[in-house]
């Protein structure tokens, strides 16, 4: 079973519910500027703009969006404002589009190892269950490494997520080394024949050279243990968390190769337009999007879907 069969059940119709806060803020708005209008001029733009940036999409992606419409309106001489609607749905699905997302699936060589970062609070543990639980449905075999030795609630939430799944945890003291919880993760992942490795990582350091450093240091460490590993470093962000997501995202990405994205929390926030931003500025794929509490509601990012919900209005 793949992980796309995973969901036997339309995902659209949910992702519509659970993108309805972020679309009705932004639709709801966009409605006034446009009353009364036929065209799009100066005024129009400008207004957009404004609820670009307040949806939390970001200076640099807006003003990138704002160009693409100026340029159609300076090429066709006439732009009316149905054909914004258009527009704006077309730009959104390129941005979207930076590289075919590497979905998190076990490679044909054993063990592939995820690397998850983020801080704390975005739900980082949580999905790392519900990956693990997703992973399982497909009948592989999970190991979970508890690298988060800073806080006994992360070591903890994480075992219980793995006797709920069925995946086996890799947990030490309390202020133990994480590099050294890493490294006995893939050791006893090798010796167990485990098919998927998944290692949880400390959310919040002193500094950011601390959080470089220890990340690094991890990340090294699985590399000394099995070579060309780890195949995945997935960062998690909160969308609730708006722009504070991109400083987090720059922080992280500053530390280790992110290869994905995974944005949390989608269906509690008006402020969806940071999956955009994010995608846009920093060319990484979002690979899954929290929609929901069930292990079920962490989707496989779908760009064509999620512009489909974004934009459609009921």
């Amino acid at each position: 079973m793949g992980i796309f069969d995973f969901f036997t059940k339309s995902t659209k119709p949910h992702l519509v519910e659970a993108l309805s806060k972020t679309r009705q803020s932004f639709w709801g708005k966009l409605s006034k500027v446009i009353a009364g209008k036929s065209t799009v001029d100066g005024e129009v733009l400008d207004r957009l703009e404004e609820l670009l940036i307040g949806a939390d999409v970001g200076v640099a992606t807006t003003l990138k969006i704002i160009g693409a419409i100026e340029q159609r309106v300076e090429r066709d001489k006439y732009l009316t404002t149905a054909e914004l609607d258009q527009i704006l749905q077309s730009e959104t699905e390129q941005l979207l589009h930076i590289s075919s997302p590497s979905q998190v699936a076990a490679p044909p060589v054993y063990p592939h190892v995820i690397l998850v970062v983020g801080v704390n609070g975005v739900g980082k543990t949580t999905t790392i269950g519900k990956l693990a639980a997703q992973f399982i449905a497909q009948g592989k075999k999970v190991m979970l490494g508890a690298a988060d030795t800073f806080r006994a609630a992360a070591v903890e939430q994480l075992t219980i997520w793995g006797n709920r799944v069925g995946a086996e945890v890799v947990a030490r003291a309390m202020q133990s080394d994480p590099s050294s919880v890493a490294h006995e993760t893939v050791q006893q992942s090798l010796r167990n024949n485990t098919d998927v490795v998944i290692i949880d990582t400390a959310g919040r350091l002193h500094t950011k050279v601390d959080l470089i450093n220890e990340l690094a240091k991890i990340k090294r460490t699985i590399q000394k243990c099995l070579p060309g590993t780890p195949q995945e470093i997935l960062l998690v962000l909160d969308g609730t968390n708006g722009q504070n997501s991109f400083l987090q995202a720059e922080a992280f990405t500053a530390a280790v190769a992110v290869t994905g994205i995974i944005v949390t929390k989608l269906d509690g926030t008006s402020k969806g337009g940071m999956v955009l931003g994010i995608a846009d500025q920093f060319s990484i794929p979002i690979q899954y999007i929290g929609i929901g509490e069930k292990v079920e509601d962490l989707k496989p990012f779908d760009p064509q879907a999620f512009v489909a919900s974004l934009f459609q209005k009921w």
